[in-house]
C-alpha cells in the first residue's frame, strides 16, 4: 500500500486510544509509515545506475531492513522512551508497524507479477520469508477503497475531536483545518 495509506492507517490506530497527547498520536502514526524507510535507497539507486557502481540500495533492500521484527522493536523502544503513557504508546506503534506490514502483505504486489517477500524475522534469522498468492496489486482498487476509508475516518475523527492528522505538521492548518470542517458542518453537542 502507499505511504499515505499507511499514515492514515496508523493515524487511524493514534486514535483508537482517546488519551494519548499529540506526540504519542504522531509516534502511533509514524510507526505505520517508517518501515518504508528501506525504500530510500530509491534515491541512490537512481542516482548511479548509469555508473560504474550502480548502489541497488532500493532493489536489495526494500522490504527488508524495516520490514522486520527488529525494526519493530527498535522503533518501539524508541517510542517507549519518549512517550509519557509508556505501555499504552508502545503497544499501539508495534500494532501500527504490524498493520503495515500486513497491508504490505496483502496489498502491495508490484505491476510485473512480483511480490515482496516480507524476512519478519531479520535480524535474528532469515528462515521466514512472508508472502500471500491472493496479494493484489498496488493500484488496485481495494487499496483506493481502503485509502478512501482512512480519510473518512481521518475526517470524521477531526470533526469530532478537534484535531487532524495535520496536527502532526502544522498546529495552524489544523486548526484551519478543524475550523472550516465544523464551520460546514457544525457539531449538535459539542464534546
Amino acid at each position: 500500500m502507499s505511504p499515505i495509506t499507511h499514515f492514515f492507517m496508523g493515524w487511524a490506530v493514534a486514535n483508537s486510544v482517546p488519551s494519548l497527547t499529540k506526540r504519542e498520536r504522531a509516534m502511533v502514526t509514524w510507526a505505520s509509515v517508517v518501515p518504508d524507510a528501506d525504500g530510500l535507497g530509491i534515491i541512490a539507486e537512481r542516482l548511479t545506475q548509469h555508473s560504474a557502481h550502480p548502489l541497488n540500495w532500493w532493489t536489495d533492500y526494500h522490504h527488508v531492513l524495516g520490514h522486520n521484527l527488529g525494526f519493530a522493536l527498535f522503533v518501539a523502544i524508541v517510542a517507549a522512551i519518549f512517550a509519557e503513557q509508556k505501555i499504552k504508546t508502545t503497544l499501539l506503534v508495534l500494532l501500527s508497524f504490524h498493520l503495515h506490514l500486513f497491508a504490505d502483505l496483502t496489498g502491495a504486489h508490484g505491476p510485473d507479477g512480483d511480490q515482496w517477500p516480507i524476512p519478519y524475522l531479520l535480524p535474528f534469522s532469515n528462515k521466514l520469508q512472508l508472502t500471500w498468492s491472493g496479494q493484489w496489486a498496488l493500484n488496485a482498487w481495494p487499496n483506493f477503497v481502503i485509502t478512501a476509508g482512512l480519510i473518512a475516518i481521518a475526517i470524521g475523527l477531526a470533526w469530532r475531536r478537534g484535531f487532524s492528522p495535520l496536527e502532526i505538521f502544522s498546529r495552524k492548518a489544523d486548526s484551519i483545518f478543524v475550523h472550516a470542517l465544523r464551520a460546514r458542518f457544525p457539531l449538535k453537542n459539542p464534546a
